[in-house]
């Protein structure tokens, strides 16, 4: 099961947590089961290539190989790591097991396609944000109770020299594919303005109205490793995870109380607590059903997961006809970091650029003769009226805590270093905006798992793949 988040990490990190921390810490291949139809395998191009394919069959390898994708190698080590996570996995989920022949097929083919997906990954030079690999340790970090990066990678190769290397490798892995599969699916799925008042005419738009739901989702973690926990860890987990339910039973109930007066002498943190009010349509399917079922004040009762036990409480549930957020009317001025100028000079450029405004320079002016953003600078740094889910993080964050009137001190994000200048603030009713993005969101989600099925196969189909044995 997933956790959720409306997009702030810091408002519910263990809700949007992307990967199982059990998981995580086994530093296995990820083999999630495959089901997409075999495409025939290309014949060899070359006499030179089959032979040499010939020379790694069973009976003459010494190596492990168990496939060859292109000019890679499937090791069988890989193999079986994978389908002993894949079998834990279900058994944590309480899912059936295929018989061994069909569980390795399906593996091997999981593998398969993560490694032409890697390949791939590699020729476009797709390199993930380290940030965003930072954030996902992070969260990671914190899901198991430590207070920093720093200490993860010391309880990880503590526990096995050079596994906090093998965990970030693996991350940045996963981010790189996730990006490649965002970028094939998107060339891929085209939904038009005719398509998207179709769906709003339609019943199933019913489904994008404007109730929030405001949750209490906490989790019980494990003592160990799934695949490695004695009953009596997993009795004690759920003892402790029903006496936590029953508090979050009571009426006006803290939850943080709660969470302390059932952790009692439970050695590994209780998570979560009150992630606040989500939007019914933003809540991914696996919680959608446990919540939206569920009366105000109702919880769910304990569900088992590979990571923990987890618990969710309906707080509170509200209708809005309007949905209106806060814009605020931007000015920036941005000097950029690239090849032709250095970290440090930017920083001196804007420093400048500041001490000029505070001796009572035009921000517009300024803007104008020095900026950096091509698309504003022509208008004196003015980006009109912006929405917070518009700008990075480090913009966002200073925008926000910017007076109307006020400009800011220098900051830096991802494309250099910014001043910026909040001219006005205001409420926007972007309630019809929001309908059509939503049911563009959901037409979307409709046609991608059709559209990466299609991607994988036509992948597979033009890659040289031998399975030996």
């Amino acid at each position: 099961m997933r956790f959720f988040s409306l997009r702030q990490t810091s408002r519910a990190v263990l809700l949007s947590m992307s990967m199982s921390a059990g998981f995580l810490l086994s530093f296995s291949a990820q083999a999630a089961t495959v089901n997409a139809a075999k495409a025939p395998t290309p014949k060899a191009n070359a006499a030179a290539e089959q032979s040499n394919v010939n020379r790694l069959t069973p009976a003459n390898s010494t190596d492990g190989i168990i496939a060859l994708v292109n000019e890679n190698a499937i090791l069988k080590s890989d193999l079986m790591d994978a389908i002993t996570q894949t079998q834990a996995r279900a058994q944590a989920a309480g899912e059936p097991i295929a018989n061994s022949a069909q569980l390795q097929s399906e593996v091997l083919n999981a593998l398969i396609l993560r490694e032409l997906q890697l390949s791939l990954v590699k020729r476009v030079g797709l390199n993930p944000d380290e940030a965003e690999i930072n954030q996902r340790l992070g969260q990671i970090a914190q899901a198991e109770g430590l207070g920093s990066i720093a200490a993860l990678q010391q309880r990880l190769d503590a526990a096995q020299p050079g596994s906090y290397a093998t965990l970030r490798a693996k991350l940045i892995e996963d981010a790189a594919i996730q990006s490649l599969q965002q970028r094939q699916i998107s060339n891929r799925v085209r939904i038009s303005e005719q398509d998207i008042d179709a769906f709003l005419a339609s019943p199933e738009a019913k489904r994008l109205n404007q109730s929030e739901y405001q949750t209490v989702h906490v989790r019980v973690p494990y003592m160990d490793d799934y695949s490695r926990l004695s009953e009596a860890q997993r009795e004690e987990a759920l003892k402790v995870a029903q006496a936590l339910r029953a508090r979050l039973l009571e009426p006006n109930v803290d939850v943080a109380a709660a969470v302390t007066a059932s952790q009692g002498s439970y050695p590994i943190p209780i998570q979560g607590g009150d992630m606040g009010f989500h939007k019914a349509a933003a809540l991914p399917t696996e919680l959608s059903s446990e919540i939206t079922k569920l009366d105000v004040g109702a919880v769910s009762a304990p569900l088992v997961t590979p990571e923990g036990i987890d618990i969710i409480k309906l707080a509170d549930k509200k209708d809005s006809d309007k949905m209106l957020v806060p814009q605020w009317h931007t000015r920036h001025i941005l000097i950029k970091v690239d090849e032709l100028q250095t970290d440090a000079l930017a920083e001196q450029k804007i420093n400048d650029l500041y001490e000029q405004l505070r001796s009572g320079a035009d921000f517009a002016g300024l803007a104008s003769t020095y900026s950096d953003d091509p698309g504003s600078a022509g208008r004196g740094g003015d980006l009109n009226w912006v929405s917070a889910d518009d700008m990075v993080g480090p913009f966002e964050a200073v925008m926000k805590n910017t007076a109307v009137g006020d400009y800011s001190a220098p900051f830096k994000t991802q494309f250099g270093w910014h001043i910026l200048k909040v001219e006005g603030q205001r409420q926007e009713d972007v309630s019809e905006q929001y309908r059509r993005s939503m049911a563009r969101q959901a037409l979307y989600q409709r046609l991608a798992p059709q559209a990466k099925e299609d991607w994988l196969q036509e992948l597979r189909a033009g890659a040289y793949i031998q399975v030996l044995g």
